[in-house]
């Protein structure tokens, strides 16, 4: 009994001491409240949160009781106990080697693996503006990204490209950071180069010829690189650098299969002779048999008769050529058969591909394509052929232009004023010998105040431009246009000009033309030919027409066949010098090359020439309007297709 009493009072002494402190304003008074919460020990605080109905709830399944932490921390909490969140503590940045190496590399004055100054510069802003993050590797190796652009580079083959030009890392042993950013480097310095080489051209063409001209859209190392960061296919990135015409995928799809077999022994060859004919007399020739086997014609033995299936034949073989279908064994028609003499064919072919590369990506929708080694010339509508015809070219000693330019307009009863290359090369020589030969040729000779000349013949049915010309305005002073000299159509082949481009029917070709571009005007033959006279007239267009004049020694027919023709002006065989020698290491360098001199010189002319005088010093207007203008003329301001003699006094303006 006296340790329960003893436990009570303990009890009650605690209970009492705990309402003291609990309740002071109840239980004591003021002046006493410190003695009694000094004599009483007080644990440390414990820093438990109070006790709520919720605590004496029986503990909860496993299941419920995964509830989240901050739900039960909002439930149990009063809202006079929340806090404001201390800040969080900035993480420090961690450091990627492979980074700092690509930054190390592209500051680095040492680095050369690009093949240009600007190239380098290029990379440099674009690493820098993606804080040198890597385009082709990852910390452990190469990206996917990487991959498909090494496995591309390594293809090009297929594209008569050598992938050596581009240097490919080995990705596979870069293990280290330092590996790994050299391989970076180098990997996007190749597909910069491969970028430019597959759009623009490998080769220069300024390094193949002089009279070669295109206006490129050369491609930025910057623009290349964010179209393969953004690619979500890089191998279609990169393929859409290299020409998309349908053209130059035909040829890369013969060149694969002339790679795909051994080359094929040259075809027999038909040697000279004279003209075969079939007729009632039946001409004999030891050259027929090699005509059968070229042909394709089963052999007679013994037989050397020019019959009539071989004479069909060779009339088959005229009309696919472009030949006159006569069906006559001449010069022209073995020249064809006999077929081109050089290199092997991967090789034309992809001297071929590597001229596509220079011509524009956007051939436009109508436009004109002359192919100067098929002596052809075709207007092209949404990709199908339109209309097609003969064109007379440049002899090899003046070869007509490889250009891009746009026809502007026509001009109908053109004047010819001769080039001052066919002027002091040919005319003024030719005076010295007679006199007279311009005055027999209807050209009329000025000479100017400074002592140069200037010889013209107006418009008429002797003129050398014949009764039309087709203008478009380009460095090389080059046109197309008719002319007298109709049997040169059926020959082969056909390179006899100075330059300029004859056409065979030139009015159906004016007729095709303004169909297409003056569509509501009417213009047929018969009324371009009723426009002919002695002054000249031009039908002006609304919008410029392409005119692509091309060198095309392989294409492939409307048959799917392939084709190759003559290396008329050696063209072929300097790309590919080029190509195999020691020049290819700056092939892609362009270089000056002299343009054509159009000085007038003074001249004294032989005693009885006859010739009008002029007081001017330069024959009248600036020099194209001397060449393609006539001189000093006169035509309507806007109305089409009124002659210069109804507009006089309103002076001529040209459009270049």
């Amino acid at each position: 009994m006296g340790k329960v009493d003893f436990d009570r009072w303990l009890a009650g002494t605690a209970l009492a001491v705990a309402l003291a402190v609990t309740t002071p304003m109840a239980f004591a008074a003021p002046d006493s409240q410190k003695d009694i919460e000094a004599a009483v020990p007080v644990p440390p605080p414990a820093d438990l949160k109070p006790i709520t109905p919720a605590d004496l709830e029986p503990a909860k399944p496993a299941a419920q009781a995964a509830e989240p932490a901050a739900a039960v921390q909002k439930s149990v909490e009063p809202k006079a106990a929340e806090t404001k969140p201390a800040e969080a503590q900035p993480v420090a940045a961690v450091t990627d080697p492979v980074t700092d190496k690509i930054r190390e590399l592209l500051t680095a004055k040492s680095e050369r693996s690009f093949m240009k100054r600007g190239d380098k510069a290029a990379a440099e802003a674009f690493y820098a503006a993606r804080k040198y993050a890597p385009l082709w590797v990852t910390s452990t190796g190469a990206s996917d990204r990487g991959k498909a652009a090494v496995a591309y580079l390594m293809g090009i083959e297929a594209d008569g490209l050598e992938p050596d030009d581009y240097p490919i890392p080995a990705l596979k042993d870069a293990k280290d950071a330092d590996a790994l950013a050299d391989a970076e480097i180098k990997l996007t310095a190749s597909v910069i180069a491969y970028a430019r080489h597959a759009q623009t051209g490998r080769v220069n063409f300024t390094r193949v010829s002089g009279d070669i001209y295109y206006q490129q859209d050369v491609p930025e190392p910057a623009d290349v690189l964010a179209k393969l960061a953004d690619a979500t296919d890089v191998a279609a990135a990169l393929d859409s650098f290299e020409p998309q015409h349908p053209q130059y995928k035909a040829l890369k799809a013969q060149l694969a299969k002339v790679r795909g077999k051994s080359e094929a022994a040259a075809p027999v060859r038909i040697g000279p002779g004279p003209t075969l004919k079939f007729g009632k007399t039946a001409m004999q020739d030891p050259r027929v048999p090699q005509l059968r086997e070229r042909l394709g014609l089963a052999a007679k033995d013994g037989d050397t008769t020019y019959d009539k299936q071989l004479a069909e034949a060779v009339t088959k073989f005229q009309k696919a050529n472009g030949l006159k279908p006569d069906g006559y064994l001449g010069s022209g028609t073995i020249a064809a058969l006999n077929g081109p003499k050089r290199e092997k064919t991967a090789d034309i072919i992809i001297a071929n591909m590597e001229r596509w590369r220079w011509m524009p990506r956007d051939l436009g929708r109508t436009h004109v394509m002359l192919n100067i080694p098929d002596f052809s010339l075709r207007v092209v509508r949404d990709g199908s052929v339109y209309w097609q015809t003969k064109v007379v070219v440049g002899k090899p000693g003046t070869p007509t232009p490889i250009l891009t330019a746009a026809m502007q307009y026509i001009t109908v009863n053109p004047t010819w004023n001769v080039p001052p290359s066919i002027v002091y090369g040919e005319y003024l020589p030719a005076l010295q010998q007679d006199p007279t030969v311009l005055e027999r040729m209807g050209l009329k000779l000025t000479q100017n105040a400074d002592g140069s000349v200037h010889i013209a013949q107006p418009p008429g049915d002797r003129n050398a431009l014949g009764r039309i010309r087709f203008n478009f305005p380009n460095k090389f002073l080059v046109y197309q246009h008719d002319t007298p000299e109709k049997h040169l159509f059926a020959r082969y082949p056909r390179a006899y000009s100075h330059g300029c481009m004859r056409v065979e029917d030139p009015v159906k070709y004016a007729e095709v033309i303004l169909s297409l571009v003056l569509p509501k005007d009417g213009y047929t033959q018969e009324r371009i030919r009723r426009m002919y006279g002695p002054s000249e007239v031009d039908i002006r267009f609304p919008s410029t027409l392409p005119v692509h004049i091309t060198y095309q020694t392989a294409f492939v027919d409307d048959h799917g066949q392939l084709v190759l023709r003559d290396d008329v002006y050696g063209r072929d065989a300097r790309m590919i010098a080029i190509l195999k020698g020691d020049e290819r290491k700056v092939a892609d360098v362009g270089m000056d090359r002299p343009q054509p001199s159009y000085s007038r010189p003074s001249v004294t002319l032989p005693p009885g020439v006859a010739g009008s005088y002029s007081s001017g010093g330069g024959g009248g207007g600036n020099f194209f309007e001397m060449l393609f203008g006539g001189g000093p003329r006169y035509s309507p301001p806007a109305a089409v297709g009124r002659s210069s003699r109804q507009a006089r006094g309103t002076p001529r303006t040209l459009s270049w």
